[in-house]
């Protein structure tokens, strides 16, 4: 049984994986069509900035969303004088901290499932005088969902596990940014705290094995209706 602590953190975590998926996983889908299917000049460079937060170390990711959305950096301070939003500190930047973590499993995905779908069958929908929003949407896109949902449950598992970014950027506040692992870390520095972190850490990996099968089965799906089986 979860302690209010607990079930805050969990609470919390959902919220911000949830949060971060719907508002990355647009980008990811237009990031993912053109580095499938557009040749432009800097296609590497963009992906390699895609990829970056996976070999970055999160810290230094999380530190570099300190200076740039921090209340002083220059993204920070135009978004709270303009929208009143901040992100340091808050939930809010818990969320654009998991966002930016979970980008590249989410493009890479997405990526695979264009790259899958045999380009004649937008070619014959064009033919016959579909537009392109109309091609992406009636033929391309239903193609793809197998791989966009296998990116959005792969940016969610990666989401609710987040850390060392999340942290760094917006510390690990009760109530406010202290997501599920950061509070397995905050139980495991008092004493008499285990049991609650084991409990937690049952919880995170039952949620990570079940997002990795899920986006298993979503990837195989994503072949065999290319393959029309």
């Amino acid at each position: 049984m979860l302690g209010p602590e607990e079930l805050a953190a969990l609470t919390l975590s959902l919220k911000v994986s949830l949060w971060a998926v719907l508002v990355a996983l647009p980008l990811a889908i237009l990031t993912a069509w053109a580095l499938a299917r557009r040749s432009f000049w800097g296609k590497p460079v963009l992906s390699a900035l895609v990829h970056l937060p996976l070999v970055l170390p999160p810290v230094v990711t999380g530190y570099l969303l300190l200076l740039t959305f921090g209340r002083n950096g220059p993204a920070g301070a135009f978004l709270e004088n303009a929208f009143g939003l901040v992100f340091a500190f808050r939930w809010t930047g818990a969320a654009l901290a998991a966002g930016i973590m979970g980008f590249p499993l989410m493009v890479r995905a997405i990526r695979l499932a264009f790259e899958a779908v045999d380009p004649k069958l937008e070619q014959a929908a064009a033919t016959l005088g579909a537009g392109r929003a109309r091609v992406f949407f009636t033929v391309t896109l239903p193609l793809i969902a197998p791989g966009v949902l296998a990116g959005a449950v792969l940016g969610f598992a990666k989401a609710l596990g987040e850390f060392g970014a999340t942290i760094t950027f917006v510390a690990n506040i009760p109530g406010e940014t202290q997501t599920l692992p950061s509070a397995i870390y905050a139980f495991l520095q008092v004493p008499g705290g285990e049991p609650a972190a084991l409990r937690l850490v049952a919880l995170a990996l039952i949620v990570a094995v079940g997002a990795v099968l899920m986006s298993d089965w979503l990837g195989r799906r994503v072949a065999d209706r290319i393959a029309g089986k």
